[in-house]
């Protein structure tokens, strides 16, 4: 297809915050072109973001419904191949399903859904589909966490044994929700977020992170979450401890918090292996520092002509050149429009281009969720996840981890 893939988004008008992180990371390699959008849930704002984007007024919509059914409607070599979705938690279901059973792909922020319930129904639809599906778990697509991933895939760390995961923030410190702030105002209204706080925003990145790299699943889990800010009136953790069972025997300890009183967003991943470890902190997410069981300490760093080529993939500039939470984003949006590309043109994708979050990924995430909730709330309780290996025919992913191919 000798053209940029086209795209509409769903959300992302006017003061929203990921929205414009998708549009600045889907732009970063010029593959792809917003065509159309319904911005918001108000249609006035929808319309006037769209001319924020000079987007033409009939591609500027009042509703998802409504582009999805004009666009479906339109010539081939004019409506948009895949949808963008960025709105809060609640919306991703409905918007995907549409489009989905419109015929077109689809990229959703995290969480793919707001319950685990949906999750399932979606991952049927998927696969009935035949589209393309991903979901943005950003952290995934930073160079060192490929590097990190294939290394484990060569058994160059050996069996993985332990795994540390942590994401603390100071954000919410405070009851910034009441005042007025829209970023903190949905995420801790449990009808837009869904059943669980802190961990349903960023705890699933951390743990989404841990299973992307080690290639493990979480199989069981002991959970105590806390509603710090509880007494002032806030209906969702701020807080959790999560200790972690591996399919493989493996045992990981998983924390995030959003009341880390002077914490930006200090995601980090540290695993340990037979033979040698890895840490990776996301405030420093060029350097990787991998350590050996007979050797000396070593940092690896983007670019470096030694990487393997699923870290190559993921870079765009020299060495010592900063790359981060955009081009992560970029990476996924890389990748998956690549993957659109091919499909669309009949062709064989590269495996390389493969490397996204699927279905699979969004289901695991909301499993994740719905186990730590329950966890909790029986006094931090072992708790299985209902989403295994042996579930995923079950569930109906088309895309799975082992099929993504050619990087070890």
């Amino acid at each position: 297809m000798s053209r940029k893939i086209r795209y509409g988004m769903i959300g992302g008008g006017r003061g929203a915050f990921i929205g414009g992180v998708h549009r600045i990371a889907a732009s970063i390699d010029q593959q792809v072109e917003l065509v159309c959008g319904a911005f918001s849930s108000n249609p006035e704002r929808s319309k006037a973001s769209g001319a924020d984007f000079f987007l033409p007024a009939e591609r500027c919509y009042g509703t998802f419904e409504e582009m999805i059914k004009t666009e479906a409607a339109l010539p081939a070599d004019k409506r948009m191949d895949f949808v963008s979705i960025v709105t809060p938690n609640h919306m991703h279901f409905p918007a995907a399903k549409l489009a989905l059973e419109s015929g077109f792909h689809v990229l959703s922020d995290k969480p793919a859904t707001f319950d685990l319930a949906q999750a399932k129904e979606l991952a049927g639809i998927v696969k009935a589909s035949g589209k393309l599906y991903g979901v943005t778990y950003n952290y995934t697509g930073y160079p060192m966490i490929r590097q990190a991933r294939q290394m484990i895939e060569q058994g160059k760390l050996g069996k993985i044994r332990k795994v540390v995961a942590e994401y603390p923030q100071g954000w919410l410190a405070t009851m910034l929700e009441n005042t007025g702030q829209k970023q903190a105002s949905w995420r801790v209204d449990p009808a837009i977020c869904g059943a669980a706080g802190c961990m349903g925003d960023i705890g699933t990145h951390a743990m989404n992170l841990a299973e992307y790299v080690t290639g493990l699943h979480v199989k069981e889990l002991a959970a105590d979450l806390t509603h710090f800010l509880g007494d002032q009136g806030r209906k969702l953790e701020d807080d959790g401890n999560v200790l972690l069972r591996f399919t493989n025997g493996a045992k990981g300890v998983l924390h995030s918090s959003q009341i880390s009183v002077g914490c930006e967003n200090n995601l980090s991943l540290r695993v340990y292996g037979e033979l040698g470890g890895i840490e990776w902190s996301q405030l420093d997410p060029n350097t990787m520092i991998v350590t050996w069981l007979d050797q000396p300490k070593q940092i690896y760093r983007t670019s470096m002509g030694y990487l393997g080529s699923a870290a190559a993939a993921a870079t765009r500039t020299p060495a010592g050149h900063p790359e981060g939470y955009l081009e992560g984003f970029a990476n996924l949006y890389k990748n998956f429009v690549n993957h659109v590309r091919a499909v669309e043109a009949g062709t064989t994708p590269n495996p390389l281009d493969m490397d996204y979050p699927t279905i699979e990924d969004g289901v695991a995430g909301m499993a994740f969720i719905e186990a730590v909730v329950a966890s909790s709330a029986n006094n931090a309780a072992w708790t299985p996840l209902d989403y295994t290996p042996s579930a995923r025919a079950k569930y109906g992913d088309a895309t799975l981890n082992s099929d993504r191919g050619g990087l070890s």
